[in-house]
């Protein structure tokens, strides 16, 4: 079985954006060869997310709504009590996105079927940055043979 792993840099937009990874996704595993196993793509980052779904304009809008009324950015925080703990000047206050980024997950995998990913019709990888902008970077990994 043959392991292989490449980082994804994204340079992300202010707030809430969601972005459709899966051309990116797509290159790494041509890249690498294997022919049937899985893909593991991994967020390194704790206010961020990823998902599979369909990448609808529409819904992506819906999304960012649904998100800023699960945890409203105005909402009293104790993670945003920076003065309660030790912290570095430039740090933002943002458990909001903290919080969204727990009600999503940080990792999908993806089965690779005779070379391509086997995601339905509709289906995308969607990665979430919830207190961009920032310059993030997700961990794809391809394992099979």
């Amino acid at each position: 079985m043959l392991i292989k792993n490449e980082l994804l840099e994204i340079e992300t937009a202010p707030g809430i954006e969601i972005y459709n990874i899966t051309p990116q996704v797509i290159d790494v595993l041509t890249k690498t060869g294997i022919n049937d196993g899985q893909v593991i793509v991994f967020s390194r980052h704790t206010t961020t997310a990823l998902a599979i779904n369909e990448n609808e304009e529409r819904l992506i809008e819906d999304l960012k709504v649904y998100l800023r009324k699960l945890a409203p950015e105005s909402d009293k925080y104790l993670h945003n009590d920076l003065h309660l703990r030790d912290v570095p000047p430039d740090e933002p206050i943002n458990a909001h996105s903290h919080l969204m980024a727990m009600t999503l997950n940080n990792s999908e995998v993806i089965p690779v079927v005779s070379g391509k990913l086997a995601l339905g019709t509709w289906q995308s990888v969607l990665f979430f940055e919830l207190d961009g902008p920032r310059k993030r970077n997700l961990l794809v990994q391809v394992t099979g043979r």
